[in-house]
């Protein structure tokens, strides 16, 4: 961990991102998203494919509603919006089944998780679709560390379906879980999802974790640049981090448990 969040210390909860930070569902998420993408293009009369390579590349963080229409414009073809709703809908049934069938429990991820969750409210702040995360987290075994309420999607949980780095969804969750930048802590693996962190006001570790091979270093410089407090190359050195002091926990949960905000 450089530099240490010790001098941030105390945090009430953890606002942690989903895809790519606690399951490595961006890859086979882009397979499917792929497909569905390419019918959208097809559909609109472009010619234009896309591999799941080049959209993970070029848009991880934000979601298919914030994306097709990048796609469209840079294709010069208009996306009605009742036309992007259809899709929308048709990639998170894609997505949400793939990432289903694939993801398996991380021990990994899921033993500091424990460790943490234990010290600290743990919340989900995604782009992605409640739905889907949701999914995720039975898949991977994480669902019973994220309490009911605690998962908050920018495409279901907001007035308006939004994706970072619009840092609406983190204002939402930060004030429905009734903390302020000082009390909270994000996680994040993407450059998109650092800035909608900081933009609402929140200290942020780049998580570099399932980042793949021969990319992590050049993905730390990414998320430093975005506004990362500090790089993590995995959870358990974010536990080992937070925990090594045992105020860290009697600061987290008693305060918690008492509703101090």
């Amino acid at each position: 961990m450089t530099p240490s969040l010790r001098p941030l210390l105390p945090f009430r909860a953890l606002l942690l991102d989903a895809d790519g930070c606690l399951f490595p569902s961006e890859a086979p998420a882009y397979d499917a998203s792929a497909d569905v993408t390419n019918d959208l293009m097809e559909s609109l009369g472009v010619a234009r494919r896309y591999t799941a390579v080049e959209l993970r590349r070029d848009h991880t963080g934000r979601n298919f509603r914030a994306t097709a229409p990048l796609l469209a414009a840079e294709n010069d073809v208009a996306l009605p919006a009742d036309v992007l709703e259809h899709w929308v809908a048709a990639e998170k049934e894609a997505v949400t089944a793939h990432l289903a069938r694939v993801l398996r429990p991380d021990p990994e991820v899921g033993e500091p998780l424990r460790r943490l969750a234990d010290a600290f409210e743990v919340a989900v702040v995604s782009s992605s679709a409640a739905k889907r995360v949701a999914a995720c987290l039975e898949a991977t075994g994480l669902a019973p560390l994220v309490p009911d309420g605690r998962l908050f999607s920018a495409e279901d949980s907001l007035p308006r379906p939004i994706s970072k780095p619009d840092p609406a969804i983190y204002s939402w969750a930060g004030a429905r879980l009734g903390v302020t930048g000082t009390e909270a802590l994000a996680v994040e693996d993407s450059e998109v999802g650092v800035r909608a962190a900081v933009a609402a006001g929140f200290p942020v570790v780049g998580l570099v974790h399932f980042a793949p091979a021969g990319e992590a270093e050049h993905l730390a410089d990414l998320l430093r640049a975005a506004g990362a407090t500090a790089i993590a190359s995995s959870w358990d050195e974010i536990a080992q981090d937070l925990l090594e002091d045992p105020d860290t926990v009697d600061g987290g949960r008693s305060a918690l448990a008492t509703g101090r905000t």
